[in-house]
């Protein structure tokens, strides 16, 4: 399986345990949602994808209702890890911790052509499945308080005369928005999505950033 190019199904052993062929059966909806979008993707797609038989799939799963719900599962439980791991790994400083939520938006584990498509079909139906919504919200909520707390720190570190609360969404928005930039592919690339992301903190937290990466700590 590569994120470069086209998918390829793995090769189906017969003592796969379900936790495998359930992983294997996300993957495959993974790759349909990015190449057919939410409405055209059917069981019999991801069941061909995988090369399991639909009776497989509805074991598994029971439903295409279900089969996504257990998608956008897996995606938001990779996310979150990615993002929330970085700021656990990064130490106790705001600024290295800020740092690596911007590295972990654009991580390759995370942000590629394929996943975000994904991402994008799933999301363009949350006004139709409720339930989409009141998986994620939680998540995305306590994401966010993680930022402005961040933010926060980093307001009285440097004296900066802004709204954590405000930044906080901002940068957010801006990283998460940056996807879809990259999800299109002719218009701006993960690195380049990156660099942005970088080049705004540096003008936000001149005192803690540059473009490079966090400055040394504040002397008080």
């Amino acid at each position: 399986m590569t994120e470069q190019g086209k998918h390829v199904a793995p090769r189906v052993r017969r003592t796969a345990s379900k936790e495998e062929r359930q992983q294997q059966l996300i993957e495959a909806t993974i790759d349909q949602l990015a190449l057919r979008g939410y409405a055209s993707t059917t069981i019999a797609d991801v069941a061909k994808a995988a090369g399991l038989s639909r009776g497989i799939v509805n074991f598994h799963f029971e439903s295409k209702e279900k089969l996504l719900e257990a998608t956008l599962a897996y995606l938001s439980r990779e996310y979150d890890d990615m993002v929330l791991g970085r700021i656990a790994e990064a130490g106790h400083r705001a600024a290295d911790q800020l740092w690596a939520y911007a590295d972990a938006h654009f991580d390759p584990l995370v942000c590629t052509p394929r996943k975000l498509a994904a991402w994008v079909a799933l999301w363009g139906e949350a006004k139709n499945r409720p339930n989409y919504v009141t998986a994620r919200s939680p998540r995305d909520i306590a994401i966010i308080q993680v930022l402005i707390r961040i933010c926060e720190k980093l307001k009285t570190e440097g004296g900066y005369s802004i709204d954590p609360h405000a930044i906080a969404f901002g940068f957010n928005s801006l990283t998460e928005g940056s996807w879809m930039q990259v999800l299109m592919e002719d218009s701006i690339n993960r690195e380049e999505a990156l660099s942005i992301a970088r080049h705004y903190l540096s003008v936000i937290f001149p005192r803690h950033f540059q473009p490079t990466g966090p400055r040394p700590a504040l002397s008080h």
